[in-house]
């Protein structure tokens, strides 16, 4: 597989067929530090994915591209992937919440999201499955995003239906940085990070300190420090590299509130019910990475051991379970997670095309300690389960990618899963092992005869986990009653029609349809200690993206997509509790306008579109839509010195984060009442950063 054009100084009808293959492979897996390599995939500030992507919903975000972006927080980095939202609904150092393609993926289920090749989803955890906590992302340290969406790639498995976020770190940095940062509502960072040569290679560090308060009456006191060691030799194609991180946070949490309480003026929107919720946690990993490139073949292997801990403190329905001491519960969570990734890489060239075959396995093992506790201000009142839980996972993948002639390629692949789970609870009833495989093919086709579009179809199967003690429950650990086990594995099918177009000079455009179909939305809810049984799901949706650079110092992105999300269970048609499915985002948009002429000043206005959700199934109530307005004034007072001014919700809109509708019961409440629970979005707040170089 070859790109037919790499910049407008690298033709394709100059690079010999042989090379196609090795060149893009290499920039594959090119980082920053490969400097020749970064200058012939980013022309300006995205790489043009024409050639090298496999579906027109695929993409590579730049360095240049990420640092541009204004962020509330370091998850908000995925941002840049079009149609993906962030948010949160909690305290700062809680995993944020995720929307992408007609999904509430509520802290990471269907979206895989990897830093480095390490995965960030945490399976069977206490509070959400898939539990994706990027707070220990350093941005500046990330030099490419890549993304995918739906299930067409064999190398992708696990919670990665709706799409993969793949972030990359520099093995090295071109220049050592330091910056002091403050801001309104109690916000300071200070960030130190450099790389230095050490014997035949290069040592990166990076030191980050963070503090936030957030908008709210009773402070978040978000406190972290994070940390980065890096040892590399090589590049990123030919080299090797052994990482050691380490992240600390604790915070306080305002969670979402009742409407009612607002509206009838008890409580304002920033203030909190149970001002004892938050937690704290951490991170600490060891990876290490190996490539090698040859003439006709490539291998890379990684592996990584991490140990995650999360003490967490909510209260979402207040005292409607407990009118004396509250509804507060804990989630404890401990882990260790042990993985490695392999794959082998062959190149064949054939009369007029060539042909590349990847053979890869996936190894994880989760070994975890978590539970569910009743509290009151954070003191244990009884434990409703605990659970040891093991959990592995063995997984194998062929694909191969093949450009038949100059104007068509497919890429056929299919992975194979394997999963064991073994379960040691409190209440011998839930203790058991369960086991479950499954086979996901994938089929890619390319078709691109012009020299500035390309027609893709794209089809395959994917899945989801689930949590390993809906595999083994007998006994509702609050009530006694028997309950049902669910499928450890859930099956998706998706399918999707595109195309990708560069015809007008400075345009990158793209344009998806697709369909992506669930068995099941099975989910363990760890907030009540069992396991809820979704039915089938059906996903349509189209999606638009446009990067366009009309001018050298002038770049505009617009991102622009919309999703029909609805259960399909035929026994239940006519249901009166109706086919949405609450949480399930319909429309998103995104306006970026970036202006740097590289004279000592530049700019970024951002306008977000939240789209509206159902909040229950019949569609009676709504959520409504939210739009955010965050800028960014960047001065260079002189070389290797610059101020950064950050502005965030600009027009101050008094919208919601988040929405959801359920009972809760305030104090002096008689008896619980349905409404809709909302978390505000933060204010308008101002950040100043001091940069400099060196």
């Amino acid at each position: 597989m070859a790109p037919s054009r790499l910049s407008s100084s690298i033709k394709a009808a100059s690079i010999k067929p042989p090379l196609k293959c090795l060149l893009l492979f290499a920039l594959s897996s090119a980082q920053a530090d490969d400097q020749i390599l970064q200058r012939v995939l980013v022309e300006g500030s995205r790489g043009n994915q024409l050639g090298v992507a496999d579906a027109a919903s695929a993409g590579s975000i730049s360095q240049q591209e990420l640092a541009a972006r204004t962020v509330y927080r370091p998850g908000e980095i995925l941002e840049a992937a079009p149609g993906l939202i962030v948010s949160q609904h909690s305290g700062e150092g809680k995993a944020n919440q995720f929307y992408l393609r007609g999904f509430n993926l509520d802290h990471g289920t269907d979206l895989r999201t990897t830093v480095d090749d390490m995965p960030v989803n945490q399976r069977s955890h206490a509070h959400g499955q898939g539990w994706t906590d990027l707070n220990f992302l350093i941005p500046e340290l990330a030099v490419r995003l890549d993304y995918k969406k739906g299930p067409y790639s064999a190398g992708e498995g696990d919670f990665a239906s709706a799409g993969t976020a793949s972030v990359v770190y520099a093995n090295r940095l071109l220049q050592g940085v330091a910056s002091v940062s403050a801001g309104q509502n109690g916000y300071g960072r200070a960030l130190l990070a450099d790389s230095l040569e050490a014997g035949q290679g290069s040592l990166l560090y990076a030191l980050e300190a963070l503090h936030n308060d957030g908008p709210y009456t009773h402070p978040d006191d978000y406190q972290k420090l994070n940390a980065v060691l890096r040892y590399s030799e090589g590049y990123a194609n030919n080299g090797y590299n052994v990482s050691l991180m380490a992240y600390r946070a604790d915070w306080n949490s305002t969670d979402q509130i009742p409407l009612r309480a607002v509206q009838d003026g008890r409580m304002g929107r920033n203030d909190a019910i149970d001002a004892t919720d938050g937690g704290k946690s951490h991170r600490y990993s060891l990876s290490g990475g190996w490539r090698r490139t040859g003439e006709d073949s490539a291998s890379r292997v990684n592996a990584y051991i991490i140990a995650n801990q999360l003490d967490l403190y909510s209260n979402f329905t207040y005292f409607m379970d407990d009118p004396v001491h509250g509804d507060q519960f804990a989630q404890p969570d401990k882990r260790v997670t042990s993985g490695l990734n392999a794959s082998h890489s062959w190149h064949q060239h054939m009369a007029g095309g060539d042909s590349s075959t990847t053979i890869g396995i996936q190894l994880q093992n989760d070994n975890i300690f978590n539970g569910l506790l009743t509290t009151q201000a954070r003191q244990p009142l009884a434990v409703v389960r605990r659970d040891h839980i093991v959990e592995s996972s063995a997984s194998l993948y062929v694909e191969n990618s093949t450009r038949w002639n100059s104007a068509f390629r497919t890429v056929a692949g299919a992975r194979l899963d394997s999963y064991r789970f073994d379960v040691r609870s409190d209440l011998a009833a839930n203790s058991g092992k369960a086991s479950d495989h499954l086979v996901s093919p994938s089929l890619s086709l390319i078709y691109g005869p012009w020299q500035t579009a390309e027609l893709y179809a794209n089809i395959g199967s994917g899945f989801h986990s689930n949590d390993a003690r809906g595999a083994t429950i007998r006994i509702d650990p609050k009530t006694g009653a028997a309950v049902d086990q669910v499928s450890p594995l859930v099956r998706s099918r998706g399918m999707e029609l595109g195309a990708r177009s560069s015809w007008l000079p400075g345009l990158q455009s793209s344009l998806s349809v697709y369909r992506l179909d669930f068995d099941s939305e099975l989910s363990f809810v760890g907030d009540a200690g069992t396991t809820e049984a979704g039915r089938p799901s059906r996903r349509y949706g189209v999606e638009v993206s446009n990067y366009y650079k009309p001018l050298k110092w002038l770049s505009v992105d617009l991102d622009l997509a919309y999703a029909r999300a609805r259960s399909r269970d035929e026994k239940l048609e006519g249901a009166p509790e109706g086919h949405y499915i609450p949480g399930a985002i319909e429309g998103t948009g995104q306006l970026a306008l970036t202006v740097d002429d590289g004279g000592p000043y530049s700019g970024s206005l951002k306008l977000r579109y939240f789209g509206p959700r159902p909040l229950i199934e019949d569609n009676s109530v709504r959520s409504a839509a939210s739009l955010t307005l965050n800028a960014r004034l960047g001065w260079k007072i002189r070389k290797g010195l610059i101020l950064e001014l950050e502005a965030f919700n600009l027009t101050n809109r008094r919208d919601s984060a988040i929405d959801y509708y359920y009972p809760s019961q305030l104090k002096g409440e008689a008896a619980p009442v349905n409404d809709i629970h909302f978390h505000p979005i933060e204010s308008r707040s101002l950040r100043a950063t001091l940069v400099k170089n060196f």
